[in-house]
């Protein structure tokens, strides 16, 4: 399926993807946020759906998550904000969320939607990989976006092949067992990195969890395409008033 996504892994190695969370720090600053990435450099958006109840995340994201929702962010108020987005920027963009908002607002409409914008793909931790195959695969096809499935240390070998075959885009790697934002070395998944490098997947790989500065984005250069970083960002943004001058000193001392 060619999109930007597969552009961007075709003309680029050591990707760095940052994750915002949509409504924060203020309701109004998504499309600030997103846009001062790609000005500074950032090679792919990973654009939060606030939810209440976010398995995955840590407390960082949480938080910033449900500031987003104490300011009124909802899904369908995101795709009002980013209508014409695709006017000025160009760099990948994906929407990672949890599957109850998405099955709310209507699988086909959320779709729909994410086409008409300009959204490359998705990241849904919760929704079962055979319950994407069986009933909402080939509805993403018809809209172009790509589904993009998670694996972790505890993934057998089997399991890392069957998400490979299924996932469009790129496969997450999460480096580690906890929630985003813990404090383990990045290093020390390196057998769990090098196990799934040996399996040479069709797709490429993206590392996240445990990425926060230019060492440890280092690390995930060696053993995939590239780092996501989230909570370290999502950091910085609460701790500042001048949003587009911190992403550019945040990813500056990435890169």
């Amino acid at each position: 399926m060619a999109n930007r996504l597969t552009t961007l892994f075709q003309e680029k190695r050591d990707i760095l993807s940052i994750y915002c969370t949509a409504g924060y720090p203020g309701l109004q600053d998504t499309v600030e946020v997103i846009s001062a990435i790609e000005t500074a450099g950032g090679d792919l958006v990973e654009i939060g759906i606030p939810f209440s109840d976010p398995l995955a995340d840590g407390p960082v994201i949480q938080a910033s998550g449900q500031q987003a929702l104490d300011n009124g962010m909802n899904l369908a108020l995101l795709f009002e904000q980013l209508q014409g987005i695709r006017n000025t920027v160009t760099i990948p963009l994906v929407l990672m969320g949890y599957i109850n908002p998405i099955m709310q607002y209507g699988f086909e409409a959320f779709a729909q939607s994410c086409a008409k914008i300009g959204i490359d793909g998705t990241i849904i931790p919760d929704l079962p990989l055979e319950e994407y195959v069986s009933n909402y695969k080939s509805l993403f096809n018809q809209y172009g976006l790509c589904n993009i499935g998670l694996i972790t240390p505890q993934t057998t070998d089997e399991r890392v092949k069957y998400v490979d075959e299924c996932s469009e885009g790129f496969v997450y790697m999460v480096s580690t067992s906890s929630t985003t934002g813990g404090s383990k070395q990045l290093s020390d998944s390196a057998p769990y990195f090098e196990r799934i490098k040996g399996l040479t997947l069709s797709n490429p790989t993206l590392i996240g969890f445990n990425i926060h500065d230019r060492q440890s984005f280092e690390v995930a250069c060696k053993y995939s395409r590239g780092g996501i970083i989230g909570s370290a960002f999502i950091k910085a943004l609460g701790e500042t008033s001048d949003t587009v001058h911190t992403v550019s000193e945040f990813i500056k001392n990435i890169k």
